[in-house]
């Protein structure tokens, strides 16, 4: 009888080995691969993931998306990937196409989804104008209230993605949605400081439309009369903006890093407006450059601005 009953004990704890043997090796369920197509985008979608997913950007910093071509290193990424974050709006003219020829299928996240586009405005729908200079304005981003649109995007697309993480995106869209009020707050009480009609902006191609119809600013024009830094100006439009500069009295050009400085220094010489270089609109830095996040980037640019702008 003990003979049996220490038999049926080690039947047991092997049975109970083997089980935990068995549990050991198998594989956990692995994370998604999450490739963002812009660094600021990724920084925004970093901060819904958290610490349950790794967020890896397919631009490097300073490129301009506009003019972006993917190599067959990126359609190889894309092709990898589970989920692909991009702006949308038709700010990445080359996706469809790409998409196409990387193959496989994976969970596409349209940040912007659900905005509705901005259209010119007074000068920028001027007669005769090319039609592409007027193509619905992509550039939601410099508008943080807008920005709450794209986290809620992304949480939903992470959650469909990874269902078992949904808490933790929920709690995390939560918190940055939070942080992007306190922005809007602060850059409301930083461009109170400018006088009401010095608030004009002068930019290198049509960017900054949402950022001006929160904060009221007027957009005088912009050297590149189009949403994209793909078109270029005929010298009519840039006769007509030097008009538009001395009749209004805007006193500064505003130009994104990396944009081509030639014509806006041009047109500071026939009018006597200053270049401001320094704004950070389709990229961040590198982590120990002025604006490494998403909302660093927004604090630089307000800072340049507000401090350009006040008499």
């Amino acid at each position: 009888m003990k003979k049996i009953t220490f038999f049926l004990t080690l039947l047991s704890l092997l049975s109970l080995f083997l089980a935990a043997c068995h549990q050991a090796a198998a594989p956990a369920t692995a994370s998604p691969r999450v490739l963002v197509v812009e660094s600021f985008l990724a920084d925004i979608a970093q901060h819904v993931a958290g610490d349950r997913l790794q967020v890896e950007t397919l631009m490097p910093l300073g490129i301009d998306p506009h003019t972006f071509q993917p190599t067959p290193q990126d359609l190889a990424r894309i092709a990898d990937s589970q989920v692909l974050i991009v702006n949308g709006a038709g700010f990445e003219e080359w996706l469809e196409e790409t998409i196409a020829n990387a193959g496989g299928e994976r969970l596409v996240i349209e940040a912007s989804a659900g905005l509705t586009s901005r259209q010119g405005h007074e000068h920028e729908a001027e007669e005769g104008a090319d039609e592409h200079h007027h193509a619905g304005d992509p550039h939601f981003w410099l508008d943080p209230v807008a920005v709450v649109t794209y986290v809620e995007n992304i949480r939903h697309g992470l959650a469909a993605a990874d269902p078992a993480g949904q808490a933790v995106y929920t709690q995390n869209a939560a918190a940055y949605i939070a942080q992007l009020n306190e922005l809007d707050t602060w850059i409301q009480e930083q461009v109170s400081a400018i006088p009401a009609e010095k608030r004009l902006i002068v930019t290198n191609h049509e960017s900054f439309g949402y950022f001006a119809d929160r904060y009221g600013f007027q957009i005088i024009g912009a050297i590149i009369p189009s949403v994209s830094t793909g078109a270029a100006p005929s010298a009519q439009e840039l006769a007509g903006l030097v008009d538009q500069i001395r009749a209004t009295g805007a006193s500064a050009i505003f130009l994104e890093t990396g944009a081509n400085p030639k014509l806006a220094e041009q047109l500071a010489q026939e009018t006597g407006v200053k270049v401001i270089s320094e704004l950070y609109t389709h990229s961040v830095t590198a982590p120990d450059g002025v604006a490494p996040t998403y909302i660093d980037m927004m604090k630089h640019n307000v800072e340049t601005i507000v401090e350009a702008l006040i008499p």
